[in-house]
């Protein structure tokens, strides 16, 4: 049966409580997993006087990608923030020396940003922390649970994209 072929609905009014269902529960995994990387992030000796977030990581760790340089706006797409929210952040990672702003040399509204000499020599110990957080989460599952699991949710999340919302009476 190939993934196109309609499986029908998972959830029915039977068997669908919100607080035990999909949503609920990858939200509850994204709260502790952002908690642990905060407490992770502010127990680090080298890392600890920078005050790093969680957050403020996931904009480190989107900025050290292989399509870097990137603007205020691809980041905000990419990770679901918005911009108010987004300029709070930068400020601070810039008031602390990881990220520069420039103006695009092609388009002079759009501000580049990209990771400064502090902000590329703490990354790594950044990403290895991350890694040790998710490493925890997923104590128990074997590699190739894990790697199914992150495709199931990288299938959600394509399906999320992709889906028109269907009007209801």
């Amino acid at each position: 049966m190939s993934r196109s072929t309609n499986l029908g609905d998972i959830y029915d009014n039977a068997n669908y409580q919100p607080s035990r269902a999909i949503g609920a529960l990858i939200s509850r995994v994204k709260v502790e997993w952002l908690a642990a990387l905060d407490r992770e992030l502010a127990a680090d000796k080298r890392l600890a006087p920078l005050e790093m977030s969680a957050p403020q990581y996931i904009i480190i760790a989107n900025l050290a990608g292989p399509q870097e340089p990137k603007s205020a706006a691809d980041l905000c797409k990419g990770i679901s923030y918005d911009a108010g929210a987004m300029t709070r952040m930068l400020d601070r990672l810039e008031a602390k020396g990881l990220i520069r702003r420039s103006r695009s040399a092609q388009d002079r509204r759009l501000m580049i940003l990209e990771l400064t000499e502090e902000g590329r020599a703490a990354y790594p110990r950044m990403r290895e922390i991350s890694m040790t957080v998710a490493n925890r989460l997923l104590r128990g599952f074997t590699k190739s649970e894990a790697r199914q699991l992150e495709g199931m949710l990288a299938r959600m999340a394509e399906n999320a994209q992709s889906v028109p919302a269907r009007a209801t009476a």
